[in-house]
């Protein structure tokens, strides 16, 4: 399922979730496998990632700032790719996505999109597709302990 899809039929940026990384297991569950994909017609590459529901709030923020004409960047950490989306690049007057994989391949990849108008509420209807196909089910009361929302 995709949380993320942005193309201009030359180039895409997805995100995709692939499903929960651990099913059943307590302080797993919750945590959701996923995978950048990128195509242009130069270059196509595909990152394997983790998200937590805080990553999807994080996301639906960042969808905020975007609506407002901001930049934003998405998963700033040591441990994923981090994602930038300017709304409106000056150099190319479009939509902008970079993907940087700093922590593994040192690879950044920079796609100009010229995306249809609305792209901005097709992304927060995926947010909630992924919302409601993977809710979070546990609770962490303390840390080191786990368990089930009832």
């Amino acid at each position: 399922m995709e949380l993320i899809s942005l193309s201009d039929g030359d180039n895409s940026f997805r995100v995709r979730v692939l499903g929960r990384r651990s099913p059943g297991v307590p302080h797993l569950h919750d945590q959701l496998d996923a995978e950048v994909v990128v195509t242009s017609s130069f270059v196509s590459g595909r990152l394997t990632m983790s998200l937590f529901h805080s990553d999807l709030e994080d996301w639906s923020r960042a969808l905020d700032l975007l609506a407002a004409g901001q930049d934003i960047c998405w998963r700033d950490d040591d441990h994923s790719p981090e994602i930038r989306i300017q709304p409106c690049n000056e150099e190319h007057e479009t939509a902008a996505v970079r993907v940087e994989d700093l922590g593994s391949s040192c690879v950044s990849v920079f796609l100009p999109m010229t995306l249809d108008e609305g792209w901005i509420d097709e992304q927060r209807k995926l947010l909630g597709l992924v919302r409601k196909e993977w809710p979070s089910e546990v609770l962490q009361p303390a840390p080191g302990v786990y368990e089930w929302r009832r």
